[in-house]
């Protein structure tokens, strides 16, 4: 597999400086660094998945945080039964996510448009009331976990820096893998059903099976980003899957650029880091925040990536 070689050495420099972050933390004596750059990385891996049906499938889910919320989930669930190993929470996470979006998706890509917008946010907004009525996982209020998932039977994760690079390694796996699938003949059909479908349909492909099967391995990566979410914050609730949630989601990724991979890791870190940044500033933050957006799809409609492209 190649990567376009600017492409290749922003990848490098943007994981490398993930992967020095927690020594700075250590320099300075703030540990909060550690935390919030953790929950940079979980928000990094679903905006990734996000973008893959999006910038490459022409699929806007607004309902992708119903995935977020499957993991986190999982790992309450199996953790309430005794199961606390981390393989087996992103199993049942990947299994659960993967159901759920194969009977989501074959019924919403039978829709196109605003249609197709409505309909997933529709299907996770039962999933979001489903999890609000569990009355034994806390119901509204969520449920707190006693403790984070064990990796190969030892507590390591329960050092917030341990956690960190957990989270870091899974990100940069399924970023190679998202641009592995991307530069591939899958890929390639998947952007040309995207463009036209009805030409990929009479040149012998068939758009509905390349689309079903993107939007169900971005369910999948969504819900690996819930089962570490959950183990950053130590807490679960039907919060993670709110349509606000997936309305982040959206925006990140256009924050970094829609169909540019690395972008959306990008557009993840700058919109949390501004977030965590206003919000110092001003009770209003959000305001601020949206006056930014405007300015960036304004003057770049390929987001803070098409900025940096045309500034080289």
């Amino acid at each position: 597999m190649r990567l376009i070689p600017t492409r290749a050495w922003a990848a490098t420099i943007l994981f490398t400086a993930f992967a020095v972050l927690p020594f700075l933390a250590v320099a300075l004596d703030d540990s909060y660094l550690v935390v919030i750059a953790s929950r940079i990385l979980c928000y990094a891996i679903a905006a990734l998945a996000l973008d893959l049906i999006l910038g490459y499938g022409g699929m806007v889910s607004f309902g992708h945080a119903a995935y977020l919320g499957i993991g986190a989930y999982a790992v309450a669930i199996l953790s309430r039964a005794g199961i606390t190993d981390l393989g087996l929470h992103m199993l049942a996470a990947i299994a659960a996510a993967a159901v759920f979006a194969l009977v989501t998706g074959a019924i919403s890509l039978r829709t196109r448009g605003i249609y197709f917008i409505m309909i997933t946010l529709a299907f996770a907004q039962m999933a979001y009331f489903f999890f609000v009525s569990l009355s034994a996982y806390g119901g509204d209020d969520g449920v707190t976990l006693n403790a984070r998932s064990t990796l190969f039977g030892q507590t390591i994760l329960e050092d917030d820096t341990a956690l960190y690079y957990a989270v870091l390694v899974l990100l940069i796996g399924l970023y190679l893998l998202a641009v592995a699938i991307t530069r591939s003949r899958f890929g390639r059909v998947l952007t040309g059903a995207r463009e036209n479908p009805v030409r990929m349909q009479a040149i012998g492909f068939s758009p509905f099976r390349y689309q079903l099967t993107a939007f169900v391995i971005s369910g999948c990566m969504t819900a690996i980003a819930g089962v570490m979410l959950a183990n950053q914050t130590s807490y679960v609730s039907p919060a993670f899957m709110n349509w606000h949630r997936s309305g982040e989601l959206v925006v990140m990724v256009v924050f970094g650029g829609i169909g540019n991979l690395l972008g959306a890791v990008a557009g993840a870190t700058i919109a949390l880091l501004l977030e965590e940044w206003l919000a110092v500033l001003t009770k209003h933050w959000p305001l601020l925040f949206g006056l930014i957006l405007v300015l960036v799809v304004l003057y770049s409609r390929d987001g803070l990536s098409g900025l940096f492209r045309r500034r080289r």
